[in-house]
């Protein structure tokens, strides 16, 4: 588990050091191709091994970052964090940096649960209703889930907050209503 206090502080970092160079675009692309791999379960694995010297992950995320294409800023981070003994908090960091960027970028994420997959013009008219009822930033990315178990409708997660206008909860509403 990452210390939050640790992942901000060296998200903040790559994050000036970014907007500094003026490669906040190329090193957020770099951010999401880390996240990405980081979802690969041997690679975590890695991360996390005391067994695997520093030497070792270096060498990994060198080979992995150069086919990538990464930055040099990219790179060095990754080099810091593993000489430090951090590299079990990359992702962590990683995390921390993409919140970072979306804060300064205005960018509201917003996750939409419907029981089928919503149509690009259904997910672009609620990005449009968001953002005219102002509870949005300006910026809106969508991030669309599936799930049959809902029935209809659809729910709304941004910003902790949950708007539930699903069937499932309108049937549970009305179950609670007639046990009463």
């Amino acid at each position: 588990m990452t210390n939050k206090q640790v992942a901000t502080r060296y998200a903040k970092s790559l994050l000036d050091l970014a907007i500094e160079r003026n490669e906040l675009a190329a090193i957020k692309s770099d951010v999401d191709s880390l996240i990405a791999m980081g979802a690969n379960r041997d690679l975590a694995i890695v991360l996390k091994s005391p067994v695997i010297n520093g030497t070792k992950k270096k060498a990994i995320f060198k080979e992995l970052l150069d086919k990538a294409g990464a930055k040099d800023l990219t790179k060095t981070f990754v080099n810091v964090l593993i000489t430090k003994g951090r590299e079990s908090d990359l992702l962590g960091i990683l995390g921390a940096f993409d919140h970072q960027y979306k804060v300064l970028k205005k960018i509201t994420t917003v996750k939409v649960t419907s029981a089928t997959a919503l149509d690009a013009a259904s997910l672009e008219a609620i990005k449009a209703k968001l953002k005219a009822a102002g509870k949005t930033e300006a910026n809106v990315e969508i991030v669309p889930n599936v799930d049959p178990s809902i029935l209809g409708g659809f729910i709304l997660e941004f910003d902790g907050k949950v708007y539930d206008a699903s069937v499932a909860h309108k049937l549970n509403e009305v179950r609670k209503t007639l046990a009463h």
